[in-house]
């Protein structure tokens, strides 16, 4: 079958295909549980990697011609010296600076690593710096992150509750967001990325993006369901499950296009610039807008749904749209029946008299004259009772 995107995306939006989202929400509910138990678990058990800035220590940067091919073994060695219980890090920042990061070190202790370094690359030893980095600033630095975060949830319950004239639409926002950023911190945990400011700011960063693809669902959702409301053709279930089809397709191209520069970013950082700012920010945006835009399709809009499953008015548009799609239902059949069968068809009961065949037949069981015009003008003239 060859069916291309924009085809799959015509038929979504129109109705002529459709994903069952929101009738399978309690997989996607499920699945979403096994991932955050298994990222909470690891969070409690592994902890997080938290980069120097956060728990402090003292760096040393090589700055060589090319870095030798044992490079992480030789600095681990000169920085150690004799004492094997210190704890080193050591990482190749671009192609020709060799980063050791360990705990705190004297003023003694650090000097003495700077000349075990030089002496092991062979290089002057005004070419290896060393600094000390204090965990106060990170520390600063989580408490207004945190600060932020909580400004930044509050903010978004209040507007988006005026916006959608709705608190469940911002309750089921909120705990997309949650459900983003657990099983990001999580993929941080399990696979020992190192946490650093750079980090911070990529979490608050996939919020916004996260928030704002659920947005532009919701605002399908509401258009949606005010219709079926008014007309009362869909049940609110299917209404919010048509929207979220008819947004898929965007949601799917709008991620790609934003996960392609930050891979291409992402695979030139680990290649060749090595750890630093550039790398941690594209790591948690590319982890967390692949989160982001799954939990805009198959997690906000199934709550938003679960949430409202027993308000009086969805219940009553529910029981209208069963009316309705019963009779629909029974019209097409009886459509089906007259144009597989010869025989004209008599909807208006066993007595009621069949069109013949010269006159015409029609699903209503009126005769209709064979010289007559089909369409809406072909509708009987009614005749006032004064003149009857």
């Amino acid at each position: 079958m060859n069916l291309n995107l924009a085809t799959l995306g015509n038929d979504l939006y129109t109705g002529r295909r459709s994903v069952p989202v929101v009738a399978q929400r309690r997989r996607f509910y499920l699945a979403s549980l096994v991932l955050m138990t298994i990222a909470v678990l690891g969070l409690v058990t592994q902890g997080l990697n938290l980069g120097l800035e956060f728990r402090g220590g003292s760096e040393f940067r090589v700055a060589t011609s090319g870095a030798p091919a044992a490079y992480e073994q030789v600095a681990r060695e000169a920085a150690r010296g004799d004492d094997e219980s210190l704890d080193v890090n050591v990482t190749l920042v671009g192609n020709d600076t060799v980063r050791v990061q360990t705990e705190r070190l004297s003023d003694d202790a650090s000097q003495s690593v700077r000349a075990e370094l030089a002496e092991a690359f062979d290089v002057p030893e005004q070419d290896v710096s060393a600094t000390f980095i204090g965990p106060s600033w990170g520390a600063s630095v989580s408490q207004q992150a945190l600060r932020a975060l909580v400004i930044f949830l509050l903010s978004v319950a209040l507007v988006m509750t005026i916006y959608f004239r709705n608190w469940k639409m911002a309750a089921a926002a909120l705990i997309a967001l949650a459900h983003d950023m657990i099983i990001t911190v999580g993929i941080y945990s399990l696979s020992g990325f190192e946490v650093s400011p750079a980090s911070m700011i990529g979490f608050l960063t996939v919020l916004g993006y996260s928030l704002y693809d659920t947005v532009v669902v919701f605002d399908k959702v509401r258009e949606n369901t005010n219709e079926a409301f008014a007309n009362g053709r869909l049940t609110f279930a299917q209404a919010a499950n048509l929207a979220v089809n008819q947004t898929m397709v965007r949601s799917i191209n709008t991620t790609v296009i934003g996960l392609l520069p930050i891979a291409a970013v992402l695979v030139v950082g680990a290649l060749w610039l090595g750890p630093g700012v550039l790398l941690d920010l594209s790591l948690v945006l590319f982890i967390g807008i692949l989160i982001g835009a799954y939990s805009s399709i198959f997690i906000a809009t199934p709550l938003l749904v679960s949430l409202r499953r027993n308000d009086p008015a969805v219940l009553e548009l529910d029981k209208r749209a069963a009316r309705h799609q019963a009779r629909r239902a029974k019209d097409l059949a009886a459509e089906e029946r007259a144009s597989a069968s010869e025989e004209p068809v008599t909807v208006g009961g066993p007595g009621a008299p069949a069109a013949s065949e010269g006159e015409g037949a029609t699903i209503t069981g009126r005769a209709v004259h064979k010289y007559a015009q089909t369409g809406p003008r072909n509708q009987p003239r009614r005749t006032p009772k004064s003149r009857r």
